[in-house]
């Protein structure tokens, strides 16, 4: 266990940063093979492999949990039953009375499962070594049930919020879908090279539909922007890496640039009109991922999309947007220099 001085700042940094990864480990086998393994219909590997991509989805809570622990330096006994109290306070598993069985579906309450690690770790971090000999007996009992218990307790209250936040912006999407649709993907836009989740944002307050093809897209946006000004400026390896999913290797250039939010911007508008003309759909967990593992894209086509459309506007037309934006802000209006904003700075 890590001796450093715990601040509330940097609680929640390590909280964040064990939900942010804990998140694309979880969902990340289901998001990509979701959408391809559809196209072998009744194929037993296919369907089996499937059903094992939804298992795996349904551990994100305790993936979540561990690595939240993990982030504070515990060892193996505090680190599971971490993962285990955040596991049952995710509400990923619940007793069915009809069917008299546990089920399990999603993945779980994602604000409920930082809460229950949190307390987990928070008696972690008092108890300390007051158990002694009989700390592996006592610690799933007291922690675990324990820490998982308030999680069950809470978990109606906190579904209820983060539910309504998505609701709300769900149906503002109904209501101003063009305009809602660019705030969303601009959002997004912003936070994939913040230190915010924008996977765990997704999930969290649930956004669907058109609220979650919209927020894909501004991570999509940023991709290209990204890819496209980097390409002559950094190494080979840092754009490919960029095109990969790692985009939050640029925040560094946010922090001292933040100039690079206005190609970013203006490719998020262009390309969030067509998700609201199209009614570009998405999942919770596909908001978040964008053109990485082409989840975005093949969950809107999952969604009833047309395949060359999708192909319009998920590449063509947010390309098309990431080029003009280059040539006006630097070549036309001169705003900024692409070597000096783009350069990799980590």
């Amino acid at each position: 266990m890590t001796d450093e001085k715990i601040t509330p700042k940097i609680f929640m940094n390590k909280v964040l940063g064990g939900t942010a990864l804990g998140i694309i480990i979880g969902l990340i086998s289901n998001a990509v093979l979701s959408g391809i393994l559809k196209l072998f219909g009744d194929n037993v590997f296919a369907v089996t492999l499937t059903q094992v991509a939804v298992i795996f989805q349904l551990g994100t809570p305790l993936i979540i949990g561990t690595l939240i622990a993990h982030q504070f330096g515990f060892k193996p006994l505090t680190m599971m039953v971490t993962g285990a109290a955040a596991f049952i306070g995710s509400g990923v598993i619940k007793f069915n009375a009809e069917a008299n069985a546990y089920v399990g579906a999603g993945t779980g309450d994602i604000i409920n499962t930082m809460l229950t690690a949190s307390i987990a770790v928070l008696l972690i971090l008092w108890i300390k070594d007051s158990f002694g000999s009989v700390a592996i007996v006592l610690t799933p009992i007291v922690v675990g049930c324990g820490a998982g218990l308030i999680g069950v307790f809470l978990l109606p209250y906190v579904t209820f919020i983060t539910t309504g936040i998505g609701s709300i912006i769900n149906t503002f999407t109904e209501l101003q879908p063009i305009l809602m649709s660019i705030l969303i993907s601009c959002s997004f836009a912003f936070l994939i090279i913040s230190p915010i989740s924008t996977v765990a944002i997704g999930v969290a307050i649930q956004l669907n539909a058109v609220s979650a093809g919209a927020a894909a897209m501004g991570v999509a946006a940023t991709t290209l922007v990204l890819v496209i000004n980097s390409w002559k400026i950094n190494k080979s390896g840092v754009t490919i890496a960029i095109a990969l999913g790692a985009m939050k290797m640029m925040m560094p250039n946010l922090f001292r640039k933040p100039i690079i939010l206005l190609p970013c911007f203006f490719t998020a508008i262009i390309s969030a009109i067509p998700v609201a003309l199209f009614s570009v759909s998405g999942t919770p967990a596909s908001a978040g991922f964008g053109l990485v593992g082409i989840v975005g894209p093949l969950a809107s086509i999952d969604a009833g999309l047309n395949v060359l459309v999708a192909v319009i506007v998920w590449f063509v037309v947010p390309a098309a947007a990431s080029l003009l934006g280059q040539f006006l802000f630097e070549k036309v209006f001169k705003l900024y220099d692409r070597k000096d904003v783009f350069e990799f700075l980590g």
